[in-house]
């Protein structure tokens, strides 16, 4: 991991770009969650406050992802990480008679963010020299988002509390506009010839999502990743009932949002490490651990549900993040081998999309039922629905799984 980062240049720079950046949005979410809720009281519009940071990107990602494959991902990374370092911005103007415009903020930086994951994923496997590096380049970058997760949370509640939300805020505004400079330093080409060769077509999103759509139809292996990330988040609205969790049951402010929410970071950053180590390069176990780590997921929410301290709440959801880490990365990972560099961009738009229109609607039901029954229920039932739709993955690829390995063995 570290000597992939030593002598690849390019690779360094996204990665600093990204560790930057995620501590910025971790800062944020910590401290828009805290401040939605206390200048309402309403546990529906936190759980808007993650369908904020996810379901706008459902929108914006059929034109990302065509953008990835047709205009030059570098240019595209800077400006939009500007866009949000702006939109950032915004939030400092956030008040009790103005907290739509946290949400429109967010959203911004959403909207602008599906633009950023689509060309910096489907760029990775031109800045790596060989399939091993890309395993480990997946392993480091997936790795990364649950690291920073559990740094930015943990150190965003504690930073909040002290200085103040608008101070978070302005941190999360400066990262963007640091991520921008790191990637504008990258001389490696982030897309083959052949990519760069379509960048005179005019961007149609329905068209150009439809040969993204066509590829998916035919190879049952992109189908059923991109498939895994769709079912995975059935449940994963779960995740914005995590602040509600904190206050309601703990009785805990900002610095115990962030300690919830670092847990969750912390098994995001370790579930990736553990899952391409044990997976390798063989995509019949690679489909089999997308599902089983659902199941993980949803088992030990089960467990933070009922726990009766918040250190055993910590531990449940660190153990179910890493089965949300494993499967986010290594149904990634298996897109970027499978899908080829002219569509890739669009893959991983869709693949986005999925999820976070998932995320979004999730997020939305999690948040009325919470209003409704409370909180421990409501994680209770989530969990029930993660498990049922990691059960169905898995009983509907066991017919393709088996397939691949008899490919194998031949």
């Amino acid at each position: 991991m570290l000597s992939l980062l030593r002598r690849n240049r390019g690779i360094r720079l996204v990665f600093a770009a990204q560790v930057i950046s995620y501590l910025g949005d971790w800062f944020t979410f910590v401290a828009l969650a805290g401040l939605v809720e206390d200048l309402t009281g309403s546990k529906f519009l936190v759980s808007l406050v993650l369908v904020a940071f996810t379901l706008p990107a459902f929108f914006t990602s059929p034109v990302a992802g065509a953008m990835a494959d047709r205009y030059d991902r570098r240019r595209i990374l800077i400006i939009a990480s500007l866009g949000q370092g702006v939109a950032a911005l915004t939030m400092l103007l956030v008040t009790d008679s103005r907290v739509w415009l946290a949400f429109v903020a967010q959203s911004l930086i959403t909207g602008l963010g599906a633009f950023v994951r689509p060309a910096s994923e489907a760029a990775i496997p031109n800045l790596v020299d060989n399939d091993e590096d890309l395993r480990t380049a997946n392993s480091v970058f997936g790795s990364t988002w649950g690291i920073m997760l559990a740094l930015g949370a943990a150190l965003g509640g504690v930073f909040s509390q002290t200085f103040g939300r608008n101070a978070a805020f302005l941190f999360d505004a400066g990262t963007f506009v640091v991520a921008a400079g790191l990637i504008a330093l990258v001389r490696q080409p982030m897309q083959s010839h052949s990519t760069g060769a379509e960048s005179g077509k005019r961007i149609k999103p329905i068209t150009d999502m439809k040969e993204a759509v066509t590829l998916a139809r035919r190879d049952p292996i992109i189908l059923a990743l991109l498939s895994s990330k769709a079912t995975f988040a059935v449940g994963a609205g779960i995740v914005s009932q995590l602040p509600i969790l904190a206050s309601n049951a703990f009785n805990a402010g900002d610095a115990g949002r962030g300690l919830l929410i670092g847990a969750r970071g912390v098994g995001s950053g370790l579930g990736p490490l553990i899952a391409m180590r044990l997976v390798g390069q063989d995509m019949a176990k690679l489909l089999r651990v997308c599902g089983l780590a659902g199941l993980v997921f949803s088992f030990c929410y089960f467990g933070a549900a009922i726990s009766p301290v918040m250190p055993l709440a910590c531990l449940f959801i660190g153990l179910a993040h890493l089965g949300g880490g494993a499967q986010w990365t290594l149904s990634t990972y298996g897109l970027q081998v499978e899908s080829p560099d002219h569509l890739r961009g669009r893959v991983m738009a869709g693949d986005f999309a999925l999820v976070t229109l998932m995320l979004g609607l999730t997020s939305v039901l999690a948040g009325l039922t919470s209003d409704a029954i409370g909180v421990r229920p409501t994680i209770t039932i989530f969990a029930t629905a993660a498990a049922v739709a990691s059960v169905t993955y898995l009983i509907m690829t066991k017919r393709l799984i088996e397939l691949i390995k008899t490919r194998n063995r031949t």
